[in-house]
């Protein structure tokens, strides 16, 4: 199952890593945003010990959207050594998605 992330365990659980991490910025309104979730959830299971996978509400995380510059969603960060490496915006398929995973881990 995807990982919640918030302001107060992005620091430890994202940037601390060692691991690729796909971090899905999101709402519950979005409807774009409700149409990957199960890919997100897919990719969590399909990666499971080899990258971390994992979602962040922007609702209530308004400050990891602003430190990342995140106007539009769904905006999805790869993020490896504490740096983001790659990053896709707005509903894709999943290839795409193992596209960039399959680049950087």
């Amino acid at each position: 199952m995807a990982l919640e992330f918030t302001d107060t365990n992005f620091q430890d659980k994202v940037l601390s890593s060692d691991k690729l991490t796909v971090v899905d910025f999101w709402a519950e309104w979005c409807g774009p945003c409700r149409a990957i979730g199960p890919v997100i959830e897919e990719l969590s299971k399909e990666y499971d010990g080899k990258i971390n996978v994992g979602k962040v509400n922007v609702d209530h995380n308004p400050q990891l959207s602003i430190n990342y510059g995140v106007t539009s969603i769904p905006a999805i960060l790869f993020i490896k050594g504490g740096k983001v490496v790659d990053k896709l915006v707005g509903a894709q398929p999943k290839s795409n998605f193992v596209k960039k995973i399959e680049q950087h881990i």
